[in-house]
């Protein structure tokens, strides 16, 4: 095995990676994280960063922010989870993967210390992120929580503003199970003195926010209150919300003097996948049959895509679906369209829920298919049945999109 892969598997087993594990890698608090810092020379002090948080679209519109600042001129560092292909993908400068070589030798000079701290894949790889871009000397770091806020691993920042997308139901296990406890979660980004961009207002969780924000002392603005007709290279209707979240952002960035030009946005929001490297939404692999990916995996994120694939001109619709196994499907089953075929798998992690059991409670919701014991095969069999007037539409989780772009 080659020693990039050695220092990943390394990685993965010390202690579980949530992405794959689940409730079991949860952290109750930032112990680890801090002590990581202080053994680092505390290199998350030494840039200036953006906070992103919320249940959906914190990954387009941390990549939407980066591609703006980059666009101005700014060595952006950019940190997001989980990856899709590879590893590296986490941790970009100006849109370039972290070096794999950088990867071992951050791993190898901290061994002894991961080992006895007994940090979380999760831990190590955000204070491996703060070195990359501390000793590189990154302008600013765009910094995308992995799972809520408060108990985060990147919560160790004090950022220039935080941002928050929206609150919606997700790993409920983890963060609550009402939409004020969620909120509560995310708002543990809020900082004393450090405005907040909120995505979306909500009802149900507007006081939270707005008590939080006081007793920091913390200036709130609402993106949804923003008029805009920018557009962004990236495809998805729900993307209409991230834009506007990433232009409050910017615009909350010119206010404490960085030099932002209105070209900068425009050019920024028009090419985030050239600038970042984005994948994986609403992402069009295929012509003749039209296949699209999606990685939105929850009630909120699938109900806008579910909108946007049933409004596509098609014969057939067919659907690659695949789930984690602490997925609450009775919240999301009941979006997906009754009249498709799908062909139900189970993605490559341990963590994967299994197709026989997707199926069954599938079977309750009047949707149909056929099993299949991995994504590619469940793929490949779409791909067969598919004609060319059909569409394609791959998603359900992270993990099964992952296999296939």
């Amino acid at each position: 095995m080659k020693p990039y892969q050695q220092t990943l598997q390394w990685m993965f087993s010390q202690l579980p990676m949530y992405q794959r594990q689940g409730k079991t890698a949860f952290k109750k608090d930032l112990t680890n994280s801090i002590a990581l810092s202080e053994h680092l020379g505390y290199p998350e002090k030494k840039i200036q960063t953006i906070h992103v948080a919320g249940t959906n679209g914190k990954g387009s519109t941390s990549h939407l922010i980066a591609s703006v600042l980059q666009e101005s001129g700014l060595k952006v560092g950019l940190y997001t989870s989980p990856h899709l292909k590879d590893f590296t993908e986490r941790i970009r400068i100006n849109g370039k993967p972290m070096r794999k070589n950088c990867v071992i030798n951050f791993v190898k000079r901290n061994k002894e210390f991961l080992e006895k701290q007994g940090l979380s894949f999760f831990e190590m790889t955000v204070g491996m992120a703060f070195d990359n871009f501390s000793k590189n000397k990154v302008d600013i770091a765009v910094i995308e929580v992995g799972l809520g806020g408060r108990l985060d691993s990147t919560n160790i920042i004090n950022p220039l503003v935080s941002v928050i997308t929206n609150i919606g139901i997700d790993h409920t296990q983890f963060l609550g199970t009402t939409l004020p406890e969620i909120a509560f979660e995310k708002a543990g980004i809020i900082k004393q003195n450090t405005p907040v961009i909120i995505g979306e207002k909500q009802e149900a969780v507007l006081k939270v926010f707005e008590k939080i924000a006081k007793n920091n002392n913390s200036i709130v603005t609402f993106a949804s209150d923003l008029k805009t007709d920018l557009k962004t290279d990236l495809k998805g209707d729900y993307q209409t919300h991230n834009v506007k979240t990433a232009i409050a952002s910017i615009r909350e960035l010119q206010e404490q003097g960085f030099k932002i030009t209105k070209q900068h946005i425009k050019r920024g929001l028009l090419n985030v996948v050239e600038n970042t490297s984005l994948l994986g939404r609403w992402q069009i692999l295929k012509k003749d049959p039209k296949v699209i990916c999606d990685t939105a995996h929850n009630k909120e994120g699938l109900y806008y895509v579910m909108k946007q694939l049933l409004a596509l001109d098609y014969e057939d619709l067919h659907i690659v679906l695949g789930v984690v196994s602490d997925k609450e499907l009775d919240g999301i089953l009941p979006l997906f369209p009754k009249n498709a075929h799908y062909y139900f798998c189970k993605p490559n992690i341990p963590r994967g829920m299994d197709e026989l059991k997707l199926h069954q409670s599938a079977q309750h919701f009047s949707l149909n298919g056929t099993v299949f014991s991995s994504v590619k095969k469940a793929y490949k069999a779409a791909l067969k049945s598919a004609r060319k007037q059909d569409v394609i539409f791959v998603g359900g989780s992270t993990f099964v999109v992952a296999e296939v772009v």
